[in-house]
């Protein structure tokens, strides 16, 4: 009997999207479940060699929100084959729908503490800063999502790229650092860092402190993306998108010209 572990696997391996998970495979508000789906699938890709490298904070931005229709941050597992190098060509039929968004990635230098986390702990642990591109992406057809759809789908994970220039957390104001994707030279959506739960700081405790709830706790070393700065924006097949943090510099997304499979 099919599950719903095996149905998401089978999209990632088909490249074909489904439909949502949602009331089908588990109770609609049941985010507990989902996420337990979430784990086996990554228990799963662990299982076949694949390694995390860290983990993703989603729906951050009430704008965002607004365009799933959700109301409360989730999260997902990075692992280290959804890395793309800074302006690399990606694959644009590797993916079912993807989407792109700018945000401020951490990078740990220091494990975080057991229990609540606060925004100290996580400026004391963070290494550096990055600028970055989420490539999100979405198993479930029309992106057709509620909480429950994204979490059991890894928070509805892609691949992500991450800038060449390290910042020290001192040096930028991650509540008032403007952020612009663009595409073609024009500006395709604008946001800050207040858009993520009011700091990105912020973003990052909550999900340390959620993560220690489950047992998973950030160490160091781990690449933490904290969440857009803006509303994310349909990837077109042979397009590229910049980036641009203020504080913190630009990284590029260029997709291939092959149509989505």
């Amino acid at each position: 009997m099919t599950t719903v572990v095996e149905e998401l696997l089978e999209a990632y391996a088909s490249r074909k999207p489904i439909a949502p998970v949602r009331e089908r495979w588990i109770p609609a508000g049941d985010v507990d479940a989902a996420y337990a789906a979430q784990r086996a699938q990554v228990e799963t890709w662990e299982k076949a060699g694949r390694r995390r490298a860290g983990a993703k904070i989603g729906l951050t931005a009430p704008s965002v929100q607004r365009q799933l229709g959700v109301d409360q941050p989730d999260f997902g597992v990075l692992l280290a084959d959804m890395a793309v190098p800074d302006g690399a060509e990606i694959d644009h039929g590797s993916l079912l729908q993807p989407r792109v968004e700018a945000e401020v990635a951490f990078v740990l230098g220091g494990d975080l503490p057991e229990g609540r986390v606060t925004v100290a702990d996580v400026a004391r642990a963070t290494d550096f800063l990055l600028p970055a591109i989420e490539v999100v992406d979405s198993r479930i057809a029309g992106w057709d999502i509620t909480i429950v759809d994204t979490v059991a789908d890894n928070a509805s994970s892609g691949l992500y790229v991450l800038g060449t220039t390290p910042r020290r957390i001192a040096d930028v104001d991650l509540r008032l650092c403007g952020a612009v994707l663009e595409h073609a030279g024009e500006p395709v959506s604008v946001g800050a860092g207040a858009a993520c739960l009011g700091n990105p700081l912020h973003a990052v405790a909550w999900l340390a402190t959620t993560l220690n709830a489950a047992g998973s706790p950030l160490r160091a070393g781990d690449v933490v993306l904290s969440g857009a700065l803006g509303p994310m924006v349909p990837a077109q097949p042979g397009a590229s998108y910049e980036a641009r943090i203020s504080g913190l510099g630009s990284v590029r997304a260029n997709f291939s010209k092959g149509e989505q499979r």
